[in-house]
């Protein structure tokens, strides 16, 4: 066997390796670069899990990071199963393989009950008082209690958030990336795994809250966290190395520049195909008796068609609308992978420069009060612009504090900071790039026999670099 360790260095393109990114721009004339043909959806749940079990969304089944489930009549985001993930994996068929093969996930997706011998991924406590205390969840349980006696607590707030890949009181732009690198050297150190997953997600925020170009060159907006990934990423390269781990580095999707948001479900409440209800003076989306919806996740959208007697009538309305893409009805489905229970009844895509909201509400003052916060679990779709503090806020940050005090002092408090206004989004992903520089890499010294990948080779270049192949 040869220890492998796969550095996945989320939003990484071609277009991005540069001076900017010395060690990796050294790393990649060193070794080989192929581009990939991106996961489609090109998003983080379902391009790992194309990754790690070599097969597409109709046999795994992750066909978002978030989507209907129709026996709940629910949209839940955001989910942390294994189960979830309905193949095997490439470390099960490894260990199959090698009966002293090891495995540690440190912060890819899908890392709850996962079959890896130890797993770190984010994960809050709850406590029935109304209170969200941030935390991590481990497997082995010790794992979580001895990562923090020697690293401090996981910087949530540098996970996600407008406290993400920024200065704050929180900590350093890149405060949660590195934590995870250092979680990620705490486990080699003490258990030498035979192969490592490890999550870098620091590119992800400013390339969405700016994005990544003015022009045809680089924003000078994201240059300090290409500074920033690159140091990182050479530490990890020269631990690794001196420790005879061969390392293998890879993205999930390219983000590039958005201009246009795209609300469809304000569209299909225009229809009369929307159920929205009033809980306390608020707007909320009720799913289960919609004739119509999308769970939108960035620049793709899973309709759901619970009255089959509109399905033509929506995908020509979805066809016709400005920055709407491709519209995918089953046997396109079929053709791409992505026929799954789970998939919505029509799966449409966004133009380049534009993405899809989950925006339902038609007057801010109705919407739900869980969208001025960060909230991706009750969000029924995802939301960017949690990067962003509301501008509208005077003294935001005075706003920030009394909040913090409030739960200090143990009162129900909402952190309602967030803002309303989708053309704050500057970077987004999902759908396919028109230039391959703007799609995922793949770096490694393997032989190559193509400077192009498809999302499911992956798993057999993981696989063969640990059996020496």
């Amino acid at each position: 066997m040869q220890r492998t360790v796969v550095l996945n260095v989320v939003g990484l393109t071609r277009a991005l390796i540069g001076e900017h990114m010395p060690r990796l721009a050294a790393w990649t004339r060193a070794n080989r670069l192929a581009v990939i043909d991106p996961a489609l959806p090109a998003l983080t749940c379902t391009a790992q899990s194309d990754y790690v079990t070599g097969r597409r969304p109709s046999d795994h089944g992750i066909v978002a990071n978030g989507w209907y489930h129709r026996e709940l009549a629910e949209v839940q985001f955001w989910k942390q199963s294994n189960h979830l993930v309905s193949a095997p994996k490439v470390w099960d068929e490894l260990r199959s393989l090698f009966p002293g093969f090891t495995c540690a996930k440190v912060f890819w997706w899908y890392n709850m009950y996962s079959t890896a011998d130890w797993s770190v991924t984010p994960r809050p406590m709850y406590p029935a008082d109304g209170r969200k205390l941030f935390d991590i969840y481990a497997w082995p349980y010790s794992l979580r209690t001895e990562l923090k006696a020697d690293l401090g607590e996981f910087p949530f707030a540098g996970f996600w958030g407008p406290a993400a890949g920024i200065q704050s009181p929180q900590g350093a732009p890149d405060c949660a990336s590195r934590w995870i690198a250092e979680s990620a050297k705490w486990i080699e150190k003490r258990h030498s795994p035979t192969l490592s997953l490890v999550y870098l997600p620091h590119l992800d925020y400013n390339l969405q809250r700016h994005g990544p170009k003015i022009g045809r060159e680089l924003n000078p907006q994201i240059l300090p966290d290409l500074r920033l990934v690159d140091a990182l990423v050479g530490e990890l390269l020269d631990f690794y190395q001196q420790r005879g781990v061969q390392v293998l580095i890879l993205s999930e999707y390219g983000i590039t520049n958005v201009t246009r948001p795209i609300h469809l479900n304000r569209l299909f409440r225009q229809q009369g195909w929307l159920t929205v209800k009033e809980e306390l003076g608020r707007e909320l989306l009720d799913a289960g008796n919609s004739k119509v919806f999308a769970v939108a996740d960035h620049q793709v959208a899973h309709v759901y068609v619970n009255d089959r007697r509109l399905v033509s009538e929506v995908t020509e309305l979805l066809e016709g609308t400005k920055g709407v893409a491709e519209v995918w009805d089953f046997p396109a489905k079929v053709d791409q992978g992505l026929a799954h229970p789970r998939a919505g009844d029509l799966v449409v895509f966004s133009e380049e420069d534009a993405w899809f909201t989950y925006y339902y509400w038609e007057d801010d003052s109705r919407a739900p009060d869980f969208a001025r916060c960060v909230d991706i679990h009750r969000k029924p779709g995802y939301d960017p612009v949690e990067l962003f503090l509301d501008p509208e806020i005077l003294a935001v940050r005075l706003k920030i504090a009394a909040r913090l005090l409030q739960k200090k002092l143990g009162f129900r408090m909402l952190m309602d900071v967030i803002p309303l206004d989708a053309n704050l989004v500057k970077g987004s992903h999902g759908t396919r790039p028109a230039d391959p520089a703007d799609w995922p890499v793949f770096i490694t010294p393997q032989a190559l026999t193509t400077d192009r990948l498809g999302s499911l080779d992956l798993y057999s270049l993981i696989r063969d670099s640990v059996v020496g192949g």
